[in-house]
């Protein structure tokens, strides 16, 4: 599981990409720099009812197993062993957990009755693809059985090369997964190694000639850019082989070093042998450049797709639209809440226990309206669609849309922030100054404001944390 740019919304575990938290708990300063790290159906959210008042029809499933743990990732895991590949059928660790899994669901107390059917399901981890089919079929029943399943929904599980073969993913398509997300990271053994990834290049390719053999149409792979010593010849290389590959969905992160890891123990952001914030944004740079050239769109801050292969579950966060999570460190956003489970285990069994027996509170806190415009501003202006002004000043009034377009004033005049009409045609920085003059100028012209790609979005935390002050001075 990889982290975003900012720190997650709920605090967290969601797949990745994900989003930050509510704006009244920001407790760290934005920096100027890319998208970092980060391990995330509908592009026109309802103008009648407000996104994050919807039922949930998304669900997060936490598989916390991994071989050894990478030496960025900060997420709760359990390290198996790098000597269990795979591990074995019967290791009780997993079917304990699994169990511990379905019991949650089933003493969930869904949102409304009847329930909709779940649209996308998000198994990550961890390393999900370590679980064997068997435990994954009790829980994608136990999702059945209390919430539904649409007939097309999609079912995304992240997968490790080395961890699977062909008669394994053949098992899980068999349950319904039809969506593959490879962490691959790194197309050199040096990164690999440096990183502490469990896997090397030859299980890569192994991997993605299964994903392709076995006839999965939509799947995606990860790669981090500032890695410790990794030059841009490296990082180019990475791009142009899994351009290379085809796969339809790549999610592109940039390292953020976190406090506990071995990266955090090790090194400083910004000194060698990690690269410079100059350098770091290059390597987006890159990476927009490559991938757009190769007929990638690149619908989200850290995230390109081929046509119609966007991440419906992942944008289920951009929209700010409600789902459930279920497991180890989890997070849910249900009823306008946002809460998350307990990190460690024993915790966590306790929480299910609890649940089971009676109501248990969620531990979350209500946010109110300016809370939300926040959290909607923050989410879509990671999205290439950016932020529907006509929806924002619905549901929030037009003084905070007044309020954030004289904020980016100077930005639409750098480049930094576009702006567009109904049909999505840019407005130039001189109209948009004119419309600013007139009282009813903004609502009668503009439909959307966006970040630019690629240099609007490296100022992303510079130009949301500017869109704050202006909502909530």
């Amino acid at each position: 599981m990889l982290k975003s740019t900012f720190t997650p919304i709920f605090s967290i575990i969601t797949p990745k990409p994900t989003t930050p938290k509510p704006s009244k708990t920001f407790t760290k300063a934005f920096s100027l720099s890319p998208p970092t790290v980060r391990k995330n159906d509908s592009h026109n959210p309802s103008t009648t009812t407000p996104p994050h008042n919807l039922p949930p029809v998304s669900a997060y499933i936490h598989l916390p197993f991994c071989r050894k743990r990478c030496h960025y990732c900060d997420f709760p895991i359990v390290a198996l062993g790098s000597s269990f590949t795979p591990p074995p059928e019967d290791d009780p660790r997993i079917l304990n957990y699994t169990q511990l899994i379905c019991r949650e669901i089933e003493a969930t107390k869904p949102e409304c009755y009847p329930t909709p059917p779940l649209e996308t399901v998000f198994f990550g981890g961890g390393t999900p693809s370590l679980v064997p089919p068997r435990l994954v079929s009790d829980i994608v029943e136990a999702l059945r059985l209390k919430f539904g399943l649409c007939l097309d929904a999609e079912m995304s599980m992240e997968m490790d090369p080395g961890t699977f073969d062909a008669e394994k993913l053949k098992g899980l398509m068999e349950l319904g997964v039809n969506r593959v997300s490879l962490g691959v990271q790194a197309f050199q053994e040096e990164m690999l190694r440096g990183c502490g990834r469990a896997h090397g290049v030859k299980e890569i390719y192994e991997a993605i000639e299964t994903v392709k053999s076995c006839g999965v149409e939509n799947w995606s792979v990860d790669l981090i850019s500032s890695l410790p010593h990794q030059t841009p010849e490296m990082w180019e290389e990475s791009l142009q082989l899994v351009i290379e590959a085809q796969p339809t969905h790549v999610s592109v992160y940039d390292l953020q070093v976190e406090r506990g890891t071995k990266f955090g123990i090790l090194y400083t952001p910004g000194e060698f042998p990690l690269p410079s914030e100059t350098q770091s944004a290059d390597f987006y740079r890159m990476a927009s450049t490559a991938l757009s050239n190769a007929g990638y769109n690149h619908y989200e801050i850290s995230s390109y797709c081929k046509g119609g292969f966007e991440c419906k579950h992942n944008l289920t966060y951009w929209e700010n639209k409600p789902f459930y999570g279920f497991g180890l460190g989890s997070a849910s956003y249900v009823g306008g809440v946002r809460f998350s489970r307990p990190r460690k285990m024993k915790e966590y069994m306790g929480y299910v226990q609890r649940l089971e027996t009676e109501v248990v509170g969620c531990g979350g806190n209500s946010v109110d309206a300016k809370d939300v415009a926040m959290d909607v501003v923050m989410l879509s202006l990671r999205t290439a669609r950016g932020l529907d002004l006509k929806s924002f000043r619905n549901s929030f009034g037009g003084s905070f849309v007044a309020s954030l377009c004289k904020a980016y004033r100077p930005y639409v005049k750098s480049g930094h922030v576009v702006c567009l009409d109904e049909q999505r045609r840019p407005v130039t920085a001189d109209e948009f100054s004119s419309l600013l003059s007139k009282d009813d100028g903004i609502e009668e012209r503009l439909a959307f404001v966006r970040l630019s790609d690629p240099d609007g979005f490296l100022l992303s935390n510079e130009l949301i944390s500017l869109a704050f002050q202006a909502i909530a001075p």
